[in-house]
């Protein structure tokens, strides 16, 4: 199966650049695999579109401010730009550092994106913060062009990165962040820390979508992946089957894992809030059941998977010839989601993280 097999035309003012005031308020495009289907629905219709013993799954991970603006050593620190931190970022020894995953505690070493790559080598050490408040060495390079980073002990590390972090918005959003985006770029439900992106799926959702749930009785669950590395890995082959999926960690509660396989063994339908929920319970399903437990979810979906578990999953739209692209079209049929896609496009639907959704059966 080819790559190109998932690409799709996308004009560039369909990227949503910021969120919608009213998280509710996105538009919802239905599709039905078995009939190929497609109705155009505003997102506050969802808790109608679910069956009445539904479970609805959700991720419950929570995005830090993962990335910082510093300089390298040998180079006086210089306050950024509020506005627009990456200003001038490269100049004069300025670097970026996306921290993607915490690799140990003690010491803090961490999985981390660096630009400019290039000049930053083994040994180098990097400083954040106005007054060096944080500082770093790269140990060394990863195979996925990451660098591992050890950075020195301080006494609140998720407090400095509170303090002078920047929520790592996604590359095709052309805007740096701003305070509101702290908030905005947060499911409601998220409790977890640990992502350096949103599930996005769950930005829809409001208290009051919450609360049509609970009135119609629909069972909710909640696991855990970190999104890291894989969401920002490009597929840089031609064939499906050649690529290889970066692991994200995960973990899953006795109680959510007994609620899964009771609605399996039910009959019932499981419906995934997003493509990390989805890959969070394929990877663990067993032959039989769903294991309870953590560990790295390595698992690749694209079509001709058989689902184990999921029978719904609401998402967003995804980019062009991308590993989640290719998970939706594994459940929803590969010509029914790229129709549906030229669909949305041509309706001129609001696409990826700040965008509108889907809600494939």
């Amino acid at each position: 199966m080819l790559v190109s097999e998932f690409d799709y035309h996308l004009p560039t003012e369909l990227i949503a650049q910021e969120p919608l005031a009213d998280r509710a308020a996105s538009r919802l495009l239905h599709l039905q695999y078995r009939s190929g289907s497609l109705r155009d629905l505003c997102f506050r219709e969802f808790p109608d579109l679910l069956r009445a013993d539904d479970l609805v799954v959700f991720n419950n991970t929570r995005v830090f401010p993962a990335r910082l603006y510093g300089h390298r050593s040998g180079v006086k620190a210089q306050p950024l730009s509020k506005q627009n931190p990456a200003a001038g970022n490269f100049l004069k020894g300025r670097v970026e550092v996306l921290l993607t995953r915490q690799i140990s505690q003690q010491p803090n070493d961490w999985q981390c994106l660096v630009h400019p790559g290039r000049k930053i080598g083994v040994g180098e050490r990097l400083f954040f913060g106005d007054h060096n408040e944080l500082e770093g060495v790269v140990l060394d390079r990863g195979s996925f062009g990451e660098r591992r980073i050890r950075f020195q002990p301080v006494p609140e590390f998720f407090a400095l990165l509170e303090q002078f972090g920047h929520v790592p918005l996604p590359p095709y959003i052309d805007r740096p962040d701003d305070p509101a985006d702290r908030e905005r770029y947060q499911t409601i439900y998220a409790r977890e820390r640990g992502s350096v992106a949103a599930p996005t799926a769950g930005l829809h959702f409001t208290p009051e979508i919450f609360e049509r749930l609970r009135q119609r009785g629909l069972e909710i669950a909640e696991v855990t992946l970190h999104v890291g590395l894989g969401t920002f890995q490009p597929v840089r082959v031609e064939r499906v089957e050649e690529h290889r999926l970066h692991s994200e960690h995960y973990s899953i509660s006795e109680k959510a894992a007994a609620q899964v396989n009771a609605a399996l063994k039910a009959g019932r339908r499981v419906v995934a809030v997003g493509t990390t929920t989805a890959r969070t319970l394929e990877h663990a399903a067993a032959v039989v059941q769903l294991e309870p437990g953590a560990g790295e979810a390595g698992i690749f979906i694209y079509p001709g998977y058989r689902f184990r578990v999921v029978g719904a999953l609401l998402t967003n739209f995804h980019l062009p010839k991308s590993t989640l692209l290719m998970l939706v079209c594994a459940l929803g049929g590969k010509q029914q989601v790229l129709e549906a896609y030229r669909h949305a496009v041509q309706e001129r639907y609001r696409f990826y993280s700040y965008g509108d959704c889907m809600f494939v059966e």
